[in-house]
């Protein structure tokens, strides 16, 4: 009654921030890109400019129209949104960690896709998910600076920059955009330089940008806005409800441990109860502070955090209480109302992270995965089961750190004979020192990255060793069954070790297979080399003539 109350007393004329998360491969530049977002007008010290808030970077109106000034010459934009928050850390984690009751928080996504080289393996992940989650975006087309022989113009707006530009420049420029159309196509969009599309309904916008330079940097942000304040009404309009998700659980000097968290509707007030998720259940504590940094982004002093008694979305900030130690980062935040039983909240967070935790299935054998965030862990857990080739087994998950009860419990597989289990793949999450010696000792494997495609590499070279070294250990005991015929004419040798010429007659002959006559069960030797028209061979096949030399140490006599 509560939710429908809230839902029915929202109005399009008070919509709230837009939430905003950088997607795309690794090296398209959605760092460069956030970054320059940040840095476009960012006054030092300016009361009203860019705020640096806890896990995201808030845009007030005003900076928005200031980003905008020059393209708002051209193009109409009037901000009715609160302004703009970008979620900082960029990636499909983040994507995923914006998470309430099975839908996204994040309305609208920037997908960068390097104009240089197209849509590349994240990229097409990251569409993927935009498509099945059903969210809005816009692409970034970026590192137009790249194109041979560019004019820089910095932070312009892109159509300007682009009236600047050499024909040939324009001309690959057109190219490479035409082929990054194509791809898209082929992936089933619609899509259209942003000036060009006459269907924003059905087609995607493109937006050409340097994060290097700052081209388009101002259209890309006037595009977010747009979309957001026009098609997203229905979803921004506030909602005096708490959706509020966890972003990161830190340790702080002074403070203790806190949750870093993205409230984006409803207000948090110091002495709320609120439940959160852990790997051992629901955890009940009492909102302690509630902290956001000082507007000038540029401090770092940790004692200089402003402390509010109420806060209202939609905001990054932290939250400070007791038993926070276990927090699942990802997971959503509610609040304990008056008129809410505590034990009703408790069961609804058990069936939401029970949901959640359904797709993180395991296996009987197979490694021990750990991540920093439940997005994290989801994504490397789709990665390594989809997208790797053959999928890679996973028996352990686990949230945080890696202590050395981790390591013990990866130990298994080595005493089970499966060195290749006894592995920690440990993303964007530390070490700790115990674990690590602890490791070294049993001869447990941990691999660290904050990349997945960087964890993927150094535990498929490490399993390609183990399976190259049970290789070379098999083939001195297996046998490939084979028929061969010794040529009477070519025996250049009769004792050990025996140098004859023969002939397959069927299967294959290999080095290091046992050769024997059937018919009185005499053990000729083993086969130590094979030579094809004079070179060295590894095997011969049938309806080869090769020579071979034969060694029985254990039977030298035979002849």
């Amino acid at each position: 009654e509560q939710r429908e109350a809230a839902m029915a007393a929202r109005s399009p004329e008070a919509l709230r921030c837009p939430i905003t998360v950088i997607m795309g491969h690794v090296d398209t530049g959605k760092t460069k890109l956030l970054d320059k977002i940040r840095r476009t007008s960012v006054q030092e010290g300016e009361v009203g400019g860019i705020t640096q808030q806890i896990g995201a970077t808030y845009f007030p109106p005003s900076v928005l129209l200031q980003q905008t000034e020059r393209l708002r010459e051209t193009a109409e934009l009037n901000v009715a949104v609160e302004g703009l928050l970008v979620i900082d850390t960029p990636g499909h984690e983040s994507f995923t960690n914006l998470r309430n009751r099975g839908s996204t928080l994040c309305d609208v996504a920037i997908l960068v896709i390097d104009l240089m080289h197209g849509l590349e393996q994240q990229t097409i992940e990251s569409l993927n998910m935009l498509r099945r989650k059903k969210a809005p975006f816009v692409v970034a087309l970026n590192k137009v600076d790249r194109c041979y022989g560019w004019k820089v113009c910095p932070d312009a707006p892109i159509r300007d920059a682009l009236a600047e530009q050499d024909e040939n420049t324009r001309g690959e420029f057109d190219d490479r955009t035409a082929r990054a159309i194509l791809q898209l196509n082929e992936q089933g969009l619609n899509a259209a330089l942003y000036w060009e599309n006459e269907s924003p309904e059905d087609t995607i916008s493109l937006v050409p940008t340097s994060a290097h330079s700052g081209e388009g940097v101002q259209d890309l942000i006037w595009n977010v806005v747009n979309m957001a304040q026009t098609d997203l009404v229905e979803k921004i309009m506030k909602v005096d409800i708490v959706q509020c998700t966890t972003l990161e659980v830190k340790v702080m000097e002074g403070i203790g441990t806190t949750v870093d968290v993205v409230l984006v509707n409803g207000e948090l007030k110091v002495g709320d109860t609120i439940v959160l998720s852990s790997m051992d259940g629901p955890i009940v504590t009492q909102i302690r502070a509630l902290l956001t940094p000082p507007p000038n982004r540029e401090l770092r002093i940790k004692t200089d955090y402003i402390h509010h008694e109420s806060i209202r979305g939609a905001i990054g900030l932290k939250i400070a209480a007791p038993g926070l130690e276990k927090a699942v980062a990802g997971s959503p935040v509610f609040v304990v109302g008056p008129e809410d039983e505590e034990e009703d909240i408790m069961d609804e967070m058990r069936v939401d992270f029970a949901d959640i935790m359904k797709h993180v299935s395991r296996d009987s054998t197979g490694v021990t995965v750990h991540a920093s965030t439940l997005g994290a862990l989801e994504a490397l857990l789709q990665f390594l089961r989809e997208e790797t080739q053959p999928p890679i087994p996973v028996a352990t998950v686990n949230i945080g750190p890696v202590h050395r009860r981790d390591v013990i419990r990866a130990n298994l597989a080595n005493e089970r004979g499966q060195p290749e289990f006894a592995t920690i793949l440990a993303f964007d999450t530390r070490v700790d020192a115990d674990a690590q010696e602890m490791a070294a000792e049993l001869n447990v494997r941990i691999f660290t990255a904050d990349i997945i495609y960087h964890l993927l590499d150094a535990f498929t070279r490490f399993y390609g060793e183990i399976e190259e070294r049970r290789r070379e250990e098999a083939s001195r005991v297996a046998v490939w069954p084979c028929l061969v015929k010794i040529l009477p004419q070519h025996v250049f040798n009769q004792r050990d070790p025996i140098v004859c010429g023969v002939e397959i007659m069927d299967g294959t002959l290999r080095v290091g297979t046992p050769l024997c006559v059937p018919s009185s069960s005499l053990d000729v030797g083993r086969v130590v080399s094979i030579q094809n028209n004079h070179k060295d061979v590894q095997r011969a096949r049938k309806g080869q003539s090769v020579a071979i030399k034969i060694s029985n140490e254990s039977n030298p006599g035979v002849r």
